[in-house]
């Protein structure tokens, strides 16, 4: 089915949707996983420094929060970074935000990098944050351009794509990470400090991208650049009907401006088409997670009679990071993309961006103290949560596959009763062709 789906994919298409997230979502992963294997390094370093520049001595308990506090702190960045996309795709577009956002990348990676050298613990926890607000960016800036640039039909596929890279990023973490390769003690700051490999990358070639039609048209309103991107992105088809769709919701929108973070959460009509998503994709990734964690749980309990569930241990956690690239790791932002529209749509990411990153921030900095407290019972809340968000996809959350962003606003206006005339406030605008692709045409009711 993967594959099916690539042959669809235009060359032009599929090389934005690998560059983009290879440079942005794949560090999101990295990032999560890799303060894993040198955990006992750090704190190592943190226990040296501290004893040289301080002449402190600290205890296990100042050690595991400052070790939180280095894992965490990358949420609290990532908080920072969502916070900030409204802004920057407003003013620099989807993929003028990636291109710009790489230098934090760098910034982040040096002071990591050097930070052993140096002799500064505080360089780690501030790399940390820095890297997270990069992070923070770009999970929500990838998808909102993936979805803008593709096609209604292949939007769900390669939507996925960002998921996969964060998988993929995770997984290089931990390989990396191995003892054999840069899981040694003089090695965990080069280990940190990688995430700028694959950024150099990025900087280089998405400059040459073209930017999202639907940003170029709907808020740039530039239909030239609008039809050239387009032609870039689709390499045959007829892109009329793509661009009159643009110009419709363009229409439908002519009477708004973009809607800052409080304008959104006070907008009542926004949250009529709340509950959207890809059903099969967020049950069954949610549902195999909850078993996995639970399988943990039981796997840890019966370990000192039974050696072989060692390995059942080892399968849950593959498990949780597969169920995780189903569908928990790319559908949400996926979802963000069509649940709104364009005027609206910025500041979405940022709610839900920032609501991501405060879970991040509270598992990263609590799960240490959990696991002292609860041992293997504390996957259970994790599979209670799971359990719960799977329930409540299957009863509240209707399909959306296929569907124009237009034709999702109507299917949920309809389902809540909006009138047209509150969807469309100027519906006395009627399109006009101009050069076989469409234009406003602005005529009085008279």
């Amino acid at each position: 089915i993967y594959f099916e789906h690539l042959s669809h994919l235009t060359k032009p298409l599929l090389a934005v949707a690998f560059l983009a997230s290879f440079g942005s979502s794949m560090l999101y992963g990295y990032n999560l996983a890799v303060v894993n294997s040198p955990a006992q390094y750090i704190k190592d370093f943190y226990n040296e420094t501290l004893s040289e520049s301080h002449g402190l001595t600290p205890d296990g308990h100042l050690l595991t929060v400052l070790y939180s506090l280095t894992v965490s702190i990358f949420a609290i960045g990532g908080m920072t970074g969502a916070l900030l996309v409204g802004r920057l795709v407003t003013k620099y577009g989807r993929k003028g935000t990636l291109v710009r956002s790489t230098a934090l990348v760098f910034m982040g990676g040096a002071l990591m990098g050097f930070s052993r050298w140096c002799r500064i613990p505080e360089m780690v926890i501030i790399g940390r944050f820095i890297t997270g607000v990069h992070s923070g960016i770009s999970l929500s800036v990838v998808p909102m351009y993936l979805g803008e640039i593709a096609p209604k039909n292949l939007r769900g596929f390669l939507g996925l794509i960002p998921s996969i890279h964060i998988c993929l990023g995770v997984f290089i973490a931990q390989v990396l990470g191995l003892s054999e390769i840069l899981g040694k003690e003089e090695h965990w700051p080069l280990l940190l400090s990688l995430v700028a490999v694959p950024t150099m990358v990025q900087l280089i070639l998405l400059p040459w991208f073209p930017e999202s039609p639907r940003y170029l048209l709907i808020e740039r309103g530039d239909v030239h650049a609008t039809i050239a991107a387009l032609k870039w992105f689709r390499t045959k088809g007829n892109i009329q009907a793509e661009v009159e769709e643009m110009q419709e919701e363009q229409r439908s929108l002519s009477s708004m401006q973009t809607l800052s973070v409080c304008s959104l959460l006070m907008d009542s009509s926004c949250f009529t088409i709340e509950r959207l998503g890809r059903r099969p994709l967020m049950i069954g990734g949610f549902l195999f997670m909850g078993l996995c964690c639970a399988g943990i749980t039981v796997s840890v309990l019966f370990q000192p009679q039974l050696s072989y569930m060692r390995y059942i241990s080892v399968g849950c956690v593959i498990g949780i990071i597969a169920g995780f690239c189903i569908g928990p790791a790319g559908v949400p932002f996926l979802i963000t993309a069509e649940l709104f529209k364009q005027s609206h749509r910025p500041a979405a990411y940022t709610v839900a961006g920032c609501l991501n990153w405060m879970s991040n921030f509270t598992i990263g900095f609590v799960f240490p103290f959990l696991e002292i407290a609860t041992g293997p019972f504390c996957y259970l809340i994790f599979c209670a949560v799971c359990m719960g968000v799977a329930v409540y996809t299957f009863f509240i959350i209707p399909e959306t596959k296929n569907k124009t962003f237009l034709e999702i606003s109507q299917m949920f206006a309809t389902k809540n009763e909006i009138c047209e005339e509150e969807l469309y406030p100027n519906s006395e605008l009627k399109m006009a062709l101009m050069n076989g692709y469409g234009t406003l045409d602005f005529h009085d009711k008279k």
